[in-house]
C-alpha cells in the first residue's frame, strides 16, 4: 500500500506543529539558562520521558528491530547494563552535580580540575556528539527515503530544518515539551505496526515462536555464555552476558553522567531528587521500550517467514534491502492501512527530531557556557539569547550536514551510533572518575590521562577486532592508570627534590 493523500497530510500537521510548539515556548525566555536550562523548572516527568525519547528515538525505531530480524534478542544483555549504569549515575553522579552551581557536564570538571580541562572535554563532547548524531539523523531519512523516493539528502534536509526551527526558538523548554509528545507518538505508532503484523499471521503469536526456532534457530535467546575459544574471540563478540552487562553499565555511566545531551536535562530539574526520579523513570522505561522493539523484530521475521533481509521476497517480487535497517521502514509503506502508516511515520519523524533537537541544544549550550561564556567582551556578555541561538543554527547546519557521511552505511545504525560514542566516552568517563575519586590527581594528570585512553582507544578501534562493547571500560581504565602513574612519578619526584 503505498502513501496515501490523508498520510501525507498527517506528516505535514506534525512538523508545521513542532515549529508552533517552538515558538509558543520562545517568549518566557531572558538569558542562557532559561535557554539552555530551561529555568531549572523542567518536571521530572516530563525529564524522565524527555531522556527516554532522545536516548533510543530512531536507532530504536528503526534499527533494533532490524537487529533482531537478522540475529536474536541478545542486545537485552546490553540494556540491563543501561540499568545498573542508570542507577550507579542517580547515586553517585547527580549529587555531585547538584552539590554546586553546574551548568553543564563540563563545568563540573572545570570547577574540580580547572578550565583548560573544562573545554577539552567540551571540545571532545562536540566532535563526538556530531558524529554521533549524524548516524542519528541519518537513520531517520532511511523510512522517508524509502517513502517519498527523495535522495538521502533531500530527506536528511527536511528532518533537519523543521527541527532546528523549533530548537532555534523554544531552546531545552521546547526541546523536552516536544520530546514527551513525540514518545506517546512514536510508541503509539510501533503499537499500530506490531497489531498489524499480528493480524496479518495466521496463527498469530504461534507462528512469531515457529518461525523464531525455525532450522535450529533460537531467535529468542536473551543470555549469551558462548565466550568462544579464545580471549580475544570472547573480547570480539559484543553479545556476551559479561560483554553486554559491563559495557551497557559503563556506556550508560558515560552517556547519562558525562553527556552533555543527557545531562542538561537532568541539570535542568529544580532538585537533585527530582533529577534522580527522572532518571529512574527513565531506566525501567528504557528496559521495557527496547524489549518491546527487540519483540518486534522478531514478529517481522515471522510476517516475512524467516528468509534473509537481502533476499526477501513478496508477493512475488525480488525485495533485495541493502541493509537490516530498512525492513521496518519497508513493512510500514507497504502493510500499514492508510493513516495509521502516516502516524508511524510522524512518530519516526518525532523519536529522531526528539533525539536531533537535543543534540543541536547540548551542543550550542557546551559551546556557549563551557567554551565561550568567559569571554570578557560586555557586547557578548549582555546579548546571551542572541548568541545561544546563533550557537545553535550553527550546530543544526553542521549536523545536517554531517549525516551525509552516513549515507553508504550498511551496518546497523544503532552499532555505528554506539561505537562512535564509545571512542571517546570511556576517557570521559575516566575523568569524572578521578575528580569523584581521586582527591589528589591534579589538571595535568587528568588532562595526561584523558588523552592516553583517546590514543588507546584509536589504536584498538584500528588495530584489533574488540567489540564496542568493551571501548568504554576499557578507555576508563587507560584514563585511570595513567593518570595515576603521572600523580605517583610527579609525587615521588617532589618527594626527592
Amino acid at each position: 500500500m503505498k502513501f496515501s493523500l490523508i498520510d501525507y497530510l498527517i506528516v505535514v500537521i506534525y512538523l508545521i506543529g513542532t515549529v508552533a510548539a517552538g515558538f509558543l515556548t520562545s517568549k518566557k525566555q531572558k538569558n542562557s539558562r532559561d535557554y539552555f536550562l530551561g529555568g531549572k523548572e523542567l518536571k521530572w516527568w516530563a525529564v524522565g520521558f524527555s531522556i527516554v525519547a532522545s536516548e533510543t528515538s530512531t536507532l530504536t525505531f528503526i534499527s533494533i528491530p532490524g537487529l533482531a530480524y537478522k540475529s536474536d534478542m541478545t542486545f537485552m544483555q546490553l540494556i540491563f547494563g543501561y540499568f545498573i549504569g542508570r542507577i550507579i549515575v542517580s547515586l553517585v553522579f547527580i549529587p555531585a552535580y547538584y552539590k554546586g552551581n553546574i551548568e553543564t557536564a563540563y563545568d563540573f570538571l572545570g570547577k574540580r580540575f580547572g578550565q583548560k580541562l573544562r573545554k577539552l572535554t567540551s571540545s571532545v563532547f562536540i566532535v563526538t556528539r556530531v558524529l554521533a548524531s549524524g548516524v542519528r539523523l541519518f537513520a531517520t531519512a532511511i523510512p522517508v527515503h524509502i517513502i517519498t523516493g527523495l535522495d538521502y539528502p533531500a530527506s536528511i534536509a527536511i528532518i533537519g530544518i523543521f527541527t532546528l526551527l523549533y530548537t532555534y526558538m523554544g531552546g531545552l523548554k521546547a526541546v523536552v515539551t516536544m520530546d514527551v509528545i513525540q514518545m506517546f507518538i512514536y510508541i503509539g505508532g510501533a503499537v499500530a505496526a506490531l497489531y498489524v503484523i499480528m493480524n496479518g499471521l495466521p496463527n498469530g503469536f504461534n507462528d512469531v515462536l515457529y518461525y523464531a526456532h525455525l532450522n535450529g534457530l533460537n531467535k529468542f535467546t536473551i543470555l549469551n555464555f558462548n565466550f568462544g575459544n579464545s580471549f580475544m574471540e570472547f573480547l570480539s563478540s559484543p553479545y556476551t552476558i559479561i560483554g553486554g552487562l559491563l559495557g551497557g553499565t559503563f556506556l550508560t555511566m558515560a552517556s547519562h553522567g558525562t553527556d552533555q545531551l543527557l545531562v542538561q536535562r537532568l541539570l535542568g530539574c529544580k532538585t537533585k531528587k527530582e533529577s534522580q526520579k527522572a532518571l529512574m523513570l527513565d531506566a525501567t522505561l528504557i528496559v521495557v521500550q527496547f524489549a518491546f522493539f527487540l519483540f518486534l523484530g522478531l514478529c517481522l521475521f515471522a510476517f516475512y517467514k524467516g528468509v534473509s533481509f537481502n533476499t526477501l521476497v513478496l508477493n512475488s517480487t525480488g525485495l533485495n534491502l541493502t541493509s537490516s535497517d530498512e525492513i521496518f521502514p519497508k513493512f510500514i509503506v507497504e502493510n500499514l492501512p492508510s493513516g495509521i502508516s502516516g502516524f508511524v511515520i510522524a512518530g519516526i519523524l518525532a523519536s529522531a527530531m526528539g533525539t536531533l533537537s537535543s543534540a543541536i541544544s547540548s551542543l550550542a549550550s557546551s559551546t556557549y557556557l563551557d567554551l565561550f561564556h568567559s569571554v570578557k567582551s560586555r557586547k557578548f556578555r549582555d546579548k546571551e539569547i542572541f548568541w545561544s541561538r546563533i550557537f545553535t543554527l550553527i550546530w543544526g547546519v553542521v549536523l545536517i550536514g554531517g549525516a551525509m557521511l552516513f549515507r553508504d552505511a550498511r551496518n546497523p545504525v544503532v552499532e555505528i551510533g554506539l561505537s562512535i560514542a564509545s571512542f571517546t566516552y570511556g576517557g570521559l568517563l575516566g575523568v569524572f572518575f578521578l575528580g569523584l575519586f581521586f582527591k589528589k590527581v591534579n589538571e595535568t594528570d587528568a588532562i595526561i590521562g584523558f588523552i592516553a585512553g583517546i590514543l588507546v582507544m584509536v589504536f584498538i578501534i584500528y588495530y584489533t577486532k574488540v567489540a564496542y562493547t568493551w571501548y568504554v571500560i576499557t578507555g576508563v581504565s587507560v584514563t585511570l592508570i595513567a593518570a595515576n602513574l603521572v600523580f605517583f612519578f610527579r609525587f615521588l619526584k617532589s618527594k626527592n627534590s
